[in-house]
């Protein structure tokens, strides 16, 4: 969300902001609508939310009807809400998760009713939405048939403060160990237990060094699978804003290696987001991520430990391909800044009329 909304500013469209945060996570929000419940928690939270965003909402109407009305992701029901308030205004709804094949990636909702109310939502939310932007092809493809046109394909893309944290990271000694991050949730999608199993299949010489940020179902499983490998840190939570310049201190960034349906769907954001602070990418080789990519990742079956540990150990014998890799992503990165990223919805938005 952030991505298109400087990327609209960037190329020329006055933005205003009506945001109240929900303060849940995705996968918060996915569990919670799981069980009767979490969605009556859930509807609680929406009711309190929503009567914030409708002032906010209302003081930005006040200024002058908007062209257009952006929706950010997990919008499923803001979409709703954004109908009521800009009724005559066309609605863009970010839809980079789609609540059922989520839910069923990360192990929630498999029963049929829930599958039916979360596909129910996906399907209302791309009704009411007069353009649908999708991250990749293969989302895309996900939305059905008689809707498909709404559709247009962004790429998530990075926000400025990583390049920024590229351009301003201090150089190390080339004798240094090599430095290697991981960041998100741990979860099937990312491959969080074949990344553990890498870690563990790596010398524990400290010639790498390992960082692993975040938490998640798999989380005990990928700890268990690296002991004994290389020396590592594991930091439940990194604000946001600290983010950027402590994954740019590293030398390589691990994408995913999941293999669920989903994994081989996505190019999750910290590929765009490592390679924009200028570190070598290593991530699984599916369609999307080599579509957008190329060779400027290196990419490794899915689900495959070994070659895995073998991409990140060639890496550490041999730092000139280290450089090579590195300058090679970064270039890569350029493509997917805001301004550029967001050409595609900038050239959609000005055929959209109601």
């Amino acid at each position: 969300m952030r991505v298109l909304a400087d990327g609209l500013r960037a190329r020329g469209h006055v933005v205003a902001e009506a945001n109240v945060p929900l303060g849940l996570s995705t996968k918060d929000r996915v569990a919670m609508l799981g069980s009767r419940s979490g969605a009556l928690s859930m509807a609680g939270r929406l009711a309190r939310s929503w009567s914030a965003l409708v002032g906010k909402a209302l003081r930005v109407r006040r200024s002058g009807r908007p062209d257009a009305v952006l929706v950010g992701y997990m919008g499923h029901f803001d979409v709703w809400l954004a109908r009521l308030l800009f009724p005559r205004t066309p609605i863009v709804l970010d839809h980079l998760i789609f609540a059922a094949t989520t839910a069923q990636d990360r192990g929630v909702g498999d029963g049929g009713l829930k599958q039916r109310l979360l596909r129910f939502l996906d399907r209302a939310a791309l009704t009411i939405a007069d353009v649908v932007v999708l991250d990749t092809d293969e989302h895309r493809d996900l939305v059905p048939a008689a809707l498909r046109e709404k559709a247009v394909v962004v790429p998530v893309g990075a926000t400025e403060n990583w390049y920024d944290a590229g351009a301003h990271a201090v150089e190390r000694p080339a004798d240094d160990p090599l430095r290697v991050v991981f960041y998100g949730l741990f979860t099937p999608l990312q491959g969080a237990g074949t990344i553990g199993e890498a870690i563990g299949a790596l010398p524990d010489d400290g010639s790498v060094l390992v960082t692993m940020i975040g938490s998640g179902q798999d989380l005990d499983e990928a700890q268990s699978r690296a002991a004994g490998g290389a020396p590592t840190e594991w930091l439940p939570w990194v604000d946001a804003a600290d983010l950027p310049a402590l994954v740019a201190g590293h030398d390589v960034g691990i994408g995913i290696t999941g293999t669920t349906p989903k994994a081989l769907k996505v190019v999750p954001n910290k590929v765009y987001q490592c390679a924009a602070a200028g570190l070598a990418v290593v991530t699984s080789d599916t369609a999307p991520q080599r579509r957008a990519f190329g060779d400027a990742v290196v990419a490794v079956p899915a689900g495959d430990a070994d070659a895995l540990a073998a991409a990140i150990r060639g890496l550490a014998a041999d730092r000139a391909l280290l450089a090579e890799r590195r300058a090679a992503a970064s270039a890569a990165a350029d493509r997917f800044r805001p301004a550029a990223a967001v050409e595609p919805l900038d050239e959609r938005l000005s055929t959209v009329t109601r």
